[in-house]
């Protein structure tokens, strides 16, 4: 996905460099972004319930000691999904800005 992103980002800095845009190009630019805030809420909840579930984790494994490993487990897992969602959130984030020159130049 993240490939993608940028991919498409690079695609609309180009459009960006024309004196002129199409409302065609906007209004596909409209339907990326709404493709990319979904994929950036369903990320947003499985990093959410990643990090529930290793502090849950951590939480009981004061009453059993083998629960630390999981918790363990859970925030290895957690740091890619933080730095995925990371890189979503400011790439959604840069296309709105483009959007905003895409329509400057209307």
């Amino acid at each position: 996905m993240k490939k993608y992103l940028y991919g498409y980002i690079r695609e609309i800095d180009e459009e960006l460099k024309k004196e002129k845009v199409g409302e065609e190009i906007i209004q596909e630019h409209l339907i990326k972004i709404s493709f990319f805030q979904h994929e950036r809420l369903i990320h947003l909840m499985v990093t959410l319930a990643y990090a529930l579930l290793a502090l849950c984790s951590f939480a009981v494994s004061t009453f059993a000691p083998m629960f630390v490993f999981i918790g363990i487990i859970l925030v290895l897992f957690l740091i890619p999904y933080v730095l995925h969602y990371f890189h979503l959130e400011n790439g959604v984030q840069y296309l709105y800005k483009q959007y905003d020159e895409l329509r400057k130049r209307m």
